[in-house]
């Protein structure tokens, strides 16, 4: 899937705060990007049209929320990156993981819409929810996160290093 131009991942807006009126405590999605990873091919790349169900890998699938269902499909992992600022620039603040499977060939696939919304929000909440995922795909992840942007990842914390690079030995 080739891309014209390299996707970014969604950095907080420099707005002034909002205190007290309408709004005040929101959390935005203006601050969480989707990274799919292609679990076969070893691959990850950010794909927007997740927001909204619409990601190249999503596009034409009918979906059920019934593993069984699709015994064919090929295994990816939808993650939510949230991006927050420290006062020395922003970082990966939230960083869960949802899986999905998709078979072309019928036009089906497997996904828990209600995980993903939760998982989602747990990003924005700025959790780490990766300790289910394969080693390989973890590795993936670390790896796609750096290249992207290694400032970003040294202000991470401890806790999504450790995640992601545990028994990677």
């Amino acid at each position: 899937m080739e891309q014209k131009k390299k996707l970014a991942f969604n950095i907080i807006k420099n707005e002034p705060e909002v205190h007290g009126s309408f709004g005040a405590g929101v959390l935005s999605l203006a601050n969480v990007s989707p990274v799919i990873i292609d679990i076969e091919a070893g691959e990850a790349f950010i794909d927007m049209g997740a927001m909204h169900a619409r990601s190249a890998v999503e596009k034409g699938i009918k979906f059920t929320p019934h593993r069984e269902e699709v015994p064919n499909g090929k295994p990816y992992w939808l993650v939510w990156v949230t991006v927050d600022h420290k006062e020395d620039g922003p970082y990966y603040a939230g960083v869960t993981a949802c899986e999905m499977t998709v078979d072309r060939e019928a036009r089906r696939g497997y996904k828990s819409l209600p995980e993903h919304v939760n998982r989602m929000d747990k990003s924005l909440k700025r959790h780490i929810i990766v300790e289910h995922m394969d080693e390989r795909s973890k590795r993936v992840l670390a790896t796609f996160l750096q290249n992207h942007n290694i400032e970003m990842w040294n202000r991470s914390s401890e806790e999504l290093k450790q995640k992601l690079l545990e028994n990677n030995g």
